[in-house]
């Protein structure tokens, strides 16, 4: 396992060893010693999540008060843009985005912690996406700021208006947002 800095150092692109032939190929998506020794975390998971949405579906950015959890994020069909905002006010990045292409291609995981937003634009006509999270949903503490927030600027990949749910069109503003 390789782990990638981003430009906000807590956020990490993981990418995994795969072991490649003419029959397919094999990979480790998550080995504990081995998580711990590349990224120097203890980190526990206690739930993992599955989606699947079709292209241009937008969803995020969400997060948790009171109970944040940590996401250990992969693609395993199709593409998509992967975005983490730091909510952290004592963070030097606090405000602070970055964006990663994720996909079944590149194998790549992305490592969002605690305190942080999350959302993902789906780049492929359907994608597969996996969470591993640090702490359990707990819907009387999620929270959604609007993905097109223009505090935030995210250069979101997309033209036009994205498919996004009712709540996350409902989304408010980073100014007023519930931060840690």
């Amino acid at each position: 396992m390789r782990t990638l800095r981003t430009s906000i150092a807590d956020v990490l692109l993981i990418e995994p060893r795969v072991f490649g032939d003419v029959r397919g190929f094999f990979l480790e998506s998550f080995n504990q010693r081995g998580w711990e020794e590349a990224t120097g975390l203890q980190t526990r998971f206690v739930q993992d999540n599955h989606s699947r949405s079709v292209r241009g579906t937008l969803r995020g950015l969400h997060y948790q008060v009171h109970r944040p959890q940590g996401k250990l994020v992969r693609v395993v069909s199709g593409e998509v843009f992967d975005v983490a905002v730091d909510l952290r006010r004592s963070s030097p990045d606090f405000g602070k985005w970055v964006g990663a292409h994720l996909s079944a291609e590149n194998m790549r995981q992305m490592w969002i912690p605690e305190g942080f937003a999350h959302g993902f634009l789906v780049l492929s006509e359907v994608a597969d996406f996996l969470y591993k999270a640090t702490d359990y949903y707990c819907p009387e503490h999620e929270r959604c700021i609007a993905w097109n927030d223009p505090d935030l600027g995210i250069e979101w990949p997309i033209e036009g208006q994205p498919l996004v749910s009712a709540k996350d069109a409902a989304g408010g503003s980073f100014r007023i947002a519930e931060t840690y």
